[in-house]
């Protein structure tokens, strides 16, 4: 088991709890909070050289794999392996643990804080390499239910309410996730086989009747779907962020919510194609919606992590909605989106919590002249509204050009073959959501950054300090890395999206 590389991303946050429960004191407790998200790192950096090497010759569609098994009954093995999807989602997370780990440097009671931190980081990673259905669902939970008490009991505001909606709302999209699953392990071999919970092997025998998944994809699409933040089941999103301590939220919004996407892929569209196919114009509705809507919802906030709240649920939306043009280019988009997003909306919370650390507030109302006061912080939130925005050079551009190219692509390949305008016409529609977005990122710098100083009081600030610029410095290089080098990360996840693959699946 150990001689697989994968096995250590469970591994090294578990013995991180070990430690953890042994630490004494605050130093103690950084230590190991830094030294193993360092750790993960550094393991998440070697993976992608590694698969990139491993990738030139062979056309595997996963690579390290492994499996032992669980409970032999029911054929529940640990099961794991990567394609160029699971390693770039691996790379986006250690790096925001890393980069929350120092956010987090002053944070009240550190070890109980850190203890749920890891679990749930726990949780993200083993999801991400997990090819058996059921571990990942196992995977999924594990991420989830930390999520109460590290708000409840570090959050802020209407930290009770906020923990309590999140949790229902996103367990009520367990339960459609859940029965999902196991209508899909039922249908997962011909008469005669033996079942098999292995996402490799079902859809190798892509034995799932079309009826059946007429069924059992909306019931997949929208569990994951929830934590997605797709309208109309959204609405926990902004809530929760609101609430959340700035780690939380950074590792929440920054990797949480990109389960949804890439289980609506990995699980939804690639074992049930056909359904994928025949209902996804459904799905573009309502995921067009949350594009738009978000972006709306954005510009009449007052408070910086609602309005980055409501920001990422369009920004999550596009990622559905991309996901749903079933063409290669959309797809990719949407892979570099949820890195993009990743990326951005964690240094965005962290900046928010850096300020609010300060200030006392997060409403844009009362504060102003930032950049004056903050400097450092103020060009960097400067920078992460450019990403958001879509400025040439940064990810946001690289992302969202993608997907409207592919989703163009798309639509006129619909209106040509006489199959309607719908997505040509959401497609445009999630186009303008660019303009809107322009308005709450260009208001918000304006009044916050740029405006003359609303309290005296503030001039006495002090800027970032070294823990907070290491933090938010690690998150601007990566997303300039993404939008001046985005043929490396396009190189990494292309066979994952290759013609060949369409084919097998029987999309365009």
């Amino acid at each position: 088991m150990f001689s697989n590389p994968l096995i250590y991303f469970v591994v090294i946050p578990l013995v991180m709890l070990g430690l953890l429960a042994l630490c004494s004191n605050i130093r103690q407790i950084r230590a190991v909070a830094v030294t193993g998200s360092l750790a993960l790192t550094a393991l998440s950096v070697w993976l992608v050289v590694e698969y990139l090497h491993l990738r030139a010759a062979s056309d595997a569609p996963m690579l390290f794999l492994g499996s032992w098994a669980w409970f032999a009954p029911l054929n529940i093995n640990l099961s794991v392996g990567v394609d160029g999807i699971s390693v770039a989602m691996l790379l986006l997370s250690s790096v925001i643990v890393l980069a929350g780990s120092f956010a987090s440097w002053e944070i009240k009671e550190p070890k109980a804080f850190f203890l749920w931190l890891i679990l749930l980081s726990t949780g993200v990673f083993g999801f991400f390499i997990s090819i058996d259905l059921f571990t990942m669902f196992m995977f999924y939970e594990v991420a989830l239910i930390p999520m109460y008490l590290l708000i409840g009991v570090w959050g802020s505001g209407k930290k009770n309410y906020s923990a309590m909606k999140l949790t229902l709302m996103l367990m009520g999209g367990s339960a459609f996730l859940m029965l999902g699953l196991i209508g899909i392990y039922y249908h997962s071999a011909p008469a005669g086989q033996p079942l098999t919970w292995n996402i490799l092997e079902i859809a190798a025998n892509a034995n799932i009747d079309k009826n059946w998944q007429y069924f059992l994809f909306p019931m997949t699409f929208v569990g994951f779907g929830v934590l997605g933040a797709m309208f109309p089941f959204h609405t926990w999103s902004p809530d929760g962020h609101a609430s959340a301590p700035t780690a939380v939220s950074m590792l929440h919004a920054g990797v949480l919510m990109k389960l949804g996407g890439y289980g609506c892929f990995r699980v939804a569209i690639y074992l049930m194609p056909q359904a994928a196919n025949d209902l996804a114009w459904i799905f573009l509705i309502l995921t067009g919606i949350s594009v738009v809507y978000g972006a709306f919802s954005a510009c009449v906030q007052t408070d910086l992590k609602y309005i980055n709240a409501y920001s990422s649920v369009s920004h999550c939306g596009l990622v559905l909605f991309a996901i749903l043009m079933l063409n290669t280019t959309a797809m990719t988009g949407a892979i570099m989106q949820m890195l993009s997003h990743g990326l951005m909306t964690a240094l965005f919370f962290a900046l928010i919590g850096m300020i609010y650390g300060r200030t006392h507030t997060r409403d844009i109302r009362e504060m102003g002249g930032m950049m004056k006061i903050l400097p450092y912080l103020a060009v960097c939130y400067m920078i992460a509204g450019f990403a958001s925005l879509g400025l040439p050079g940064l990810s946001g551009f690289v992302a969202e050009m993608t997907i409207f190219v592919g989703s163009f692509q798309s639509g006129m390949t619909d209106l040509l073959a006489g199959h309607g305008a719908l997505r040509l016409t959401f497609t445009i529609l999630a186009c303008c959501s660019i303009v809107i977005t322009a308005v709450y990122i260009l208001r918000v710098v304006g009044k916050l950054l740029l405006g003359p100083v609303y309290d005296e009081h503030h001039l006495a600030l002090t800027d970032a300090t070294w823990w907070e610029r290491l933090s938010t410095a690690m998150l601007i290089v990566c997303v300039a890395g993404i939008g001046c080098f985005p043929n490396f990360f396009n190189n990494l996840i292309n066979f994952t999206f290759s013609p060949e693959i369409f084919t097998v699946l029987g999309l365009r």
